[in-house]
C-alpha cells in the first residue's frame, strides 16, 4: 500500500463528550474511501480535523509524498453545508479559493475558468452566487475544492442535499476525479458507497468499528448460504426429495446453510449436474451494504 494519508489514534473531546475516540486508518494514493456511520458517529468531526478546521485532542495526522507544510495546497475540502459570499460571481469565488490555496494570480484565473467548465458552470462565470440553485451551489463548492488540484479531496456528504438528477451528475464528476486524485468522503447514501469505493470505514459512537474493501466486508458479514432458484416447482420438489442437506424454501428458491450442512459449492453443483436439475441460477448469498451497516454501525 502506498498511503497518502495515515491517521493514528485520532481523538476529539468536547468536555465530557468524545466526538471521536482513537480512530486509526490509512488511505492509499488514487483511491476512494467512504466514511460511513449514523448521525453523530463522528464523520464530520473526523473530516474537519483532517481539513485542519478542528484541532485534535490527541492523535497523529500524517500526509505523505508532499514537500509542502501548508495543508491548503495538499487537500481540497467540501463541507456538508458550504457557505458562499452571495455578492461574488462564480468565477470570483473559485478564483479566490485558488489564490488562498497558493496558486499565483495568472494560474488561479486560468484554473478557475477550467474548473468551472469541468463542473458544468462554464455558462455561469459572471452570475452572482446568491442567485444559484442548490445544485449549482454544490457544483460551485466542488469547484472550489478541486481548483488547485489537491492530492487529497475531503467531501462531507457531497450529494445528500441534491435531487436524483443532481446526485447522479455529481457522482459522475467524482468518478472522473477519482482517476487523478484521492477521495475521502462521508455518506449515508449506501448505494453511492457501493458504486464508488475502494475502502469502507464504519464509524459508531466516534470509534472505527469496521474497515476494508467492499468485497472483504461483505465476505465477513455475508450469511453462509447457497441459493438455488429452480425453473419450476416440480424440479424444486424433486430436488428436495433427494437432497441430503437441510434446506429452507421460499417460492422457487431453496437455501442451503453452508455451516449447518458442512458443504461446498462444488458438491451442490455436482449434485445438480449429475441429476440434471433445471435451475435458473445458483449463487452464494451476499449481504447488502445496508444489512452490513445495520449490523456494524447501528446501535441496537
Amino acid at each position: 500500500m502506498n498511503p497518502i494519508l495515515q491517521v493514528k489514534e485520532l481523538t476529539k473531546i468536547y468536555g465530557d463528550f468524545k466526538a471521536t475516540d482513537g480512530i486509526s486508518f490509512e488511505i492509499a494514493k488514487n483511491t476512494s474511501t467512504a466514511l460511513i456511520g449514523p448521525n453523530g458517529s463522528g464523520k464530520t468531526t473526523t473530516l474537519a480535523m483532517l481539513a485542519g478546521l478542528v484541532e485534535p485532542s490527541r492523535g497523529v495526522i500524517k500526509f505523505h509524498n508532499s514537500a509542502s507544510t501548508d495543508i491548503r495546497s495538499i487537500i481540497g475540502f467540501l463541507p456538508q453545508y458550504p457557505k458562499f459570499f452571495p455578492w461574488l460571481s462564480a468565477f470570483e469565488f473559485v478564483e479566490m479559493a485558488a489564490l488562498l490555496s497558493g496558486l499565483e494570480t495568472k494560474k488561479a484565473s486560468i484554473e478557475a475558468k477550467k474548473t468551472l467548465g469541468f463542473v458544468g458552470l462554464d455558462g455561469e462565470l459572471k452570475k452572482k452566487v446568491g442567485t444559484f440553485s442548490g445544485g449549482m451551489k454544490q457544483r460551485l463548492g466542488l469547484a472550489q475544492a478541486i481548483v488547485h488540484k489537491p492530492k487529497l479531496l475531503l467531501l462531507d456528504e457531497p450529494v445528500s442535499a441534491l435531487d436524483p438528477v443532481g446526485r447522479r451528475q455529481i457522482m459522475n464528476l467524482l468518478k472522473e476525479l477519482q482517476q487523478e486524485t484521492t477521495i475521502l468522503y462521508s455518506t449515508h447514501i449506501l448505494n453511492d458507497a457501493e458504486e464508488m469505493t475502494d475502502q469502507l470505514l464504519f464509524l459508531r459512537e466516534g470509534r472505527l468499528v469496521e474497515q476494508g474493501s467492499l468485497d472483504d466486508v461483505r465476505n465477513r458479514y455475508a450469511e453462509p448460504k447457497i441459493i438455488i432458484e429452480f425453473e419450476e416447482s416440480q424440479e424444486m420438489q424433486r430436488f428436495l426429495q433427494v437432497s441430503p442437506w437441510n434446506t429452507s424454501v421460499q417460492g422457487l428458491i431453496v437455501s442451503i446453510d453452508v455451516r449447518l450442512n458442512d458443504v461446498e459449492m462444488s458438491s451442490i453443483l455436482m449434485k445438480l449436474s449429475n441429476e440434471k436439475f433445471q435451475v435458473r441460477k445458483v449463487e452464494r448469498q451476499t449481504a447488502s451494504l445496508e444489512e452490513i451497516f445495520m449490523q456494524v454501525a447501528v446501535i441496537k
